[in-house]
This record gives C-alpha cells, structure tokens and sequence, in this order.
C-alpha cells in the first residue's frame, strides 16, 4: 500500500508546495539528528525527508497524486536505494529552508552575471599627485543592441525544449543491488534552462550580447599611488543573456619620474652642492611639481643633510592636507684644483687647524676625522 505522504507531514491532499516546505522545516527543526539523538527522532525524520522529496519533486509529485509510490521499487518504499530519502540529504534541507541547495530543481536561468575587467592606466607623477581625467578604450562585452539580450532574431521567441518539457533537466533510473538509482543531470539540448532558441540573433549568436571598443573616461583622484585601483561599477562585462554588467577595475601604473621619488604622500629628491656653497650657505631655486620654490641653505650644512618642504608632496587620499617635499642634500668636493686654488685652500686649512687632521684627536682635544669614522 502506497504511503500518504502528505499525512507523514501532517498535511491534507492537494496542499501546495508552499505548505510543504513549511512542514517540514517545522519538523526538520525537532526531529534532525543534530538537534535530536533519540532514534525513534532519527526514523521519523527519514520518514519526514522521504516525504519532502516526493512531494516537492514536480515527477515524484504526480506519482504520488496518481496514487502510487516514487521510492516503491517492488520491495516496499523503505527500499528505495540511493533513490530513496536515506538519512536526509543536505540538499533538501538547504531547498527547504532557503530555496535552493546542492539538489537545487527546475530550469536555470538564461540571464548570468557578467565578470569584471582589468586595464592597466600609464601615468606621470603630476598626474597621480593632483589627479586627471584620462580616456582609457576598452574591448568588452556589451548588450546586443539588435536583441537587446534576448538571443533570438527579431519577431521570434525562445520555445519549450521538447527534451525535458521546460524542466530544464533531465533524470536516468537504474537497478543495482541496493535498488533504483536515480540520476539528474542539466537538460543537454537546453543546457539547463528549459528552453532553445529555434532562430537565434544574427548579430550575437544568441549569446545575448557582443565584444566592442568603446572609450570611457576615467577621472583619477588626486594622491592615487602606483598599484591602487579604481573601480568604475558596470563597465565590465555584459554576462550571457544580456545578464548585468561586471564592473571595470583601472591599475594605476606610476611612470618614473627624472627629479622625483615618492613614498606614500611624501616626495624625495636630491640636489648637490658645492663645498663652498654648503660651507657658507646659499639659496637654490629648486623646481618642484608646485612650480620655482625658494630654498635656504644654511652655512655649514653636512652632506646627506635633509631639508624639508612642508605641504610641498602629495594629498593624502582619504585625509586631508598634503605629504611633504624632502631634499636630500649631497655636497660635492673639488677633484682638480689649480695653484691658486690649492693654495687658498691649504691656507684656509691652516687657519682651521685643519693641515693635519689625523694628529687632531691624538691630545684629547676634540675628535678627529678617524675618530668620527667609526663611532
């Protein structure tokens, strides 16, 4: 004798399939073994499961109103096989509490996401540090504008896939030892969505959509560093079906500059000196991104000595105000002197007390320049 199913859920005959997940995520909830070891609960809820099964699949469902058994292969519906509830898979209980799962049924839809694209954006450091707009040409996937997605020509209409009905899958029963075995698998006619195009578009395919260069433009935010992307939403690729659009991710690739290094928000450069200027100070005229500006320095000044320019680098991105300009200075020595250099430069020694340094720290006095080597 067939089984009532719809009894095993505590419901009457003809109820939808609305009714039928409610029941059985109300039983599932007492009855599944991870909540209730009693094995009495364990029975009751393969019981439960094997009902969900035969009343939520559409060809199970319509055995069932003819009055027969889907799991009754001869020996009795405990016997069903892999065919058969068993223990409940994770499948039915992730359909019946969130509509869908690894047992997922019914047509897929033609209409997929698209995925997002790449471009690399070449630009000079003025440009990354007070930002631009740049025209950047793309080749992606765009909407078919002569199906506007659909995939079919124009005045014709995608039809029922005569090998599934419009299920969008398709099933194979087999014996074993341990009894049916039921198989589903994607419809291969339809490839899933219960559906063929008998006259697809001409211009696309009926893939729904087409490869095209376009230009689009790019405003780059001012203190964008070298590596960072923008990301421009729904420029990406159209999916299959004239699904939506990914998004479009720009690189941003920093071209070295002549005068220019960058860390994060701040700028270095390096400027040399003469020994005479950093003896006696002087003031240079350094061009930075910002235009001439004036810079002091000051008598005695020591090599790989580092002058800051405040507000002088880059903006920083998510804050406000401006990284700063360091000047590394570099002071440079005469290689080749003529007589009357070399002799001005000999008495300036001798005035310093300078003719011998590697004598000087020998009294105690002050360091000499050894000494200064290898603190």
């Amino acid at each position: 004798m067939a089984t009532d199913y719809f009894a095993v859920l505590g419901l009457s005959r003809g109820a939808s399939d609305t009714d039928v997940k409610k029941a059985y995520r109300r039983l599932a909830r007492d009855l599944h073994p991870d909540v209730n070891p009693e094995p009495e609960a364990k029975e009751r809820f393969q019981e439960v499961s094997r009902a969900y099964q035969a009343l939520t699949d559409p060809e199970k469902r319509r055995i069932v109103d003819l009055g027969g058994d889907p799991f009754d292969n001869g020996q009795g519906a405990g016997a069903g096989g892999f065919g058969g509830a068993g223990f409940g898979g994770l499948g039915d209980i992730m359909d019946a509490f969130f509509g869908g799962g690894a047992a997922t049924r019914g047509p897929r839809s033609r209409v997929r996401a698209g995925g997002d694209a790449l471009i690399r954006l070449d630009l000079d450091l003025d440009e990354t540090v007070f930002g631009t707009t740049k025209d950047i040409t793309v080749d992606t996937a765009v909407l078919c504008d002569a199906c506007t997605g659909a995939g079919t020509a124009p005045g014709t209409h995608p039809t029922t896939c005569v090998t599934c009905s419009g299920r969008g899958e398709v099933q194979s029963v087999q014996r074993s030892f341990l009894g049916q075995v039921v198989a589903t698998r994607p419809c291969p006619t339809c490839a899933g969505t219960g559906q063929v195009i008998p006259e697809p578009c001409p211009k696309c395919g009926a893939e729904g959509r087409v490869r095209q260069r376009r230009t689009i433009p790019v405003k780059v935010p001012a203190g964008v560093e070298d590596g960072m992307r923008i990301r421009l939403t729904g420029h990406g690729e159209v999916g299959p079906g004239g699904g939506p659009a990914g998004d479009l991710y720009v690189e941003i690739a920093e071209r070295p500059h002549d005068v220019f290094t960058r860390d994060g928000e701040d700028l270095h450069c390096r400027v040399t000196l003469p020994m005479t200027a950093a003896a006696l100070g002087t003031t240079l005229t350094l061009q930075t991104l910002d235009g001439e500006e004036e810079v002091d320095i000051r008598p005695g000044t020591q090599p790989d000595s580092v002058i800051t320019l405040r507000a002088k680098g880059a903006p920083r991105l998510r804050a406000t105000g401006r990284g700063n300009l360091m000047v590394h200075v570099e002071v440079q020595t005469p290689t080749r002197l003529d007589a009357e250099q070399e002799k001005l430069l000999r008495e300036l020694a001798a005035l310093r007390g300078e003719d011998r340094p590697a004598a000087a720290g020998a009294d105690g006095g002050h360091a000499g320049i050894f000494s200064r080597l290898f603190k």
